[in-house]
């Protein structure tokens, strides 16, 4: 099972899933999106696939409620927690616009759907002594995110869950991973051509899951590790040097962003 499975790192986790063998449960809002990914992935792996229409930007019991609903006797073995909501460029604090709705939504989609998805599948995985939870968290959890705070904080919310949870349910079979992605060509990061640093989201994938059950928090990707270790071994050198660096390649895509929608 993969939330927010219709584009970027959610579609290609379900497509790797898939070719390794996996009947697929997709979630996402966008019921076409579903209806063409779900085909896309039958037609090419010769795999079962369910759809299940939410939006994790709703927090409500009702939207949690329908989820479970739609899952009644399923065995579900992996459960891949990947939808999540960003800012639409980095900003100030005070200054992002619409920026009550737009931290409401962060929260709600980044914390409580890694919480809520894990509470409904956790338990028949206890039972039967196996099973894999992967969350997606973010080097924004690692590293300083000036003018991404909310949305960084929201991911070092993902990287702390998930390492607790391994301690308590290790013992008991079940695998809990924490990969934490620098920049990866999506729609979300905006990157529209990959590079060595940001690879495409079927690159990425391959990479992350070859390290699921061998490392519990891993970047996934050796290029977003060394940027992680160079960004720390900075800071271990000088905290304020570190930062300044990262605000201000914060800023100016913030500048850029907003010349671009003044235009």
């Amino acid at each position: 099972m993969i939330t927010g499975s219709t584009d970027g790192l959610g579609k290609a986790f379900a497509f790797a899933c898939a070719k390794r063998g996996m009947d697929i449960v997709l979630i996402s809002r966008d019921a076409k999106k579903l209806e063409r990914v779900a085909a896309e992935i039958e037609s090419e792996h010769k795999v079962a696939t369910k759809i299940i229409q939410a939006d994790f930007t709703d927090a409500s019991p009702d939207n949690y409620c329908h989820i479970q609903e739609k899952l009644a006797g399923l065995e579900v073995g992996v459960l891949i927690n990947n939808v999540g909501i960003s800012y639409s460029h980095p900003d100030y604090f005070l200054e992002l616009a619409d920026k009550e709705k737009v931290f409401s939504n962060i929260i709600k989609c980044n914390i409580f759907s890694v919480t809520f998805m894990t509470q409904l599948l956790l338990p028949q995985m206890v039972e039967r002594h196996r099973g894999v939870v992967i969350n997606i968290s973010s080097t924004a959890a690692q590293i300083p995110s000036p003018l991404l705070t909310v949305y960084g904080a929201s991911k070092a919310y993902v990287e702390k869950f998930s390492q607790d949870l391994s301690y308590e349910y290790g013992k008991r079979g079940i695998i809990i991973q924490c990969l934490v992605p620098g920049y990866v060509a999506t729609k979300m990061s905006k990157i529209k051509r990959s590079t060595w640093m940001a690879p495409t989201p079927e690159q990425y994938v391959e990479s992350a899951l070859s390290s699921t059950g061998i490392e519990p928090i891993t970047t996934g990707y050796f290029p977003h590790s060394l940027l992680v270790f160079a960004v720390k071994s900075l800071e271990g050198i000088s905290s304020k040097t570190a930062v300044w660096i990262i605000a201000r390649t914060m800023e100016n895509i913030r500048r850029r962003a907003l010349r671009q929608s003044s235009r």
